[in-house]
């Protein structure tokens, strides 16, 4: 594969480089603030925000099977909590994979960072069943191929959190980045 590097590969390498800047700079800030700077990100736009109180939230740790004609996760942990919700398109060029690794390299480097589970492309299982069922956005349907997930346990002080991040591709142009940040109850 050969890489064309132009006026707009290199903007948008400028801005990522910034605004992976500024996510390693406010390393010390709280998880929320930290999904909240992706708002500003010159490639993605929000489409859809929520905060909720959530009782036993299933977080996936495992591929979506089908067991027993009923769609579940391998393994999964249930938690309860305040649940903050943020999904992206990621537009101008810049993939939603590319982003989401950018995000979660800066969560992981971060003190009291425990990746718990990671797949890609098919081995998550089927992206219907993610964008319908586990996270209630059709938006984020796409190519299985395509498709990225990870959960992070984290710890801000007496704080514990659960990130889940999901990552989807229609098109080029159809790009998603999907965001679960659950502060779990004392």
């Amino acid at each position: 594969m050969r890489f064309r590097f132009d006026r707009t590969g290199f903007y948008c390498l400028l801005a990522l480089l910034i605004f992976t800047c500024n996510l390693v700079e406010s390393a010390t800030i709280t998880p929320e603030a930290q999904l909240q700077l992706l708002d500003t990100y010159p490639h993605a736009r929000q489409i859809a925000f929520s905060r909720r109180e959530v009782l036993d939230h299933e977080i996936g740790l495992g591929a979506m099977q089908k067991v027993r004609g009923q769609w579940r996760f391998k393994h999964s942990e249930r938690l309860s909590g305040t649940l903050v919700s943020h999904t992206w398109q990621i537009i101008d060029g810049v993939t939603s994979a590319q982003v989401m690794e950018d995000l979660l390299d800066t969560v992981a480097t971060g003190e009291g960072a425990n990746l718990l589970f990671t797949c890609r492309g098919r081995a998550c299982g089927q992206g219907v069943q993610w964008a319908n069922r586990v996270f209630r956005e059709q938006v984020l349907y796409g190519r299985e191929d395509l498709q990225r997930y990870r959960v992070y346990a984290l710890q801000e002080g007496e704080h514990t959190y659960r990130l889940i991040a999901y990552s989807s591709a229609r098109t080029a142009d159809r790009q998603y980045l999907h965001v679960d940040l659950l502060r779990v109850a004392n």
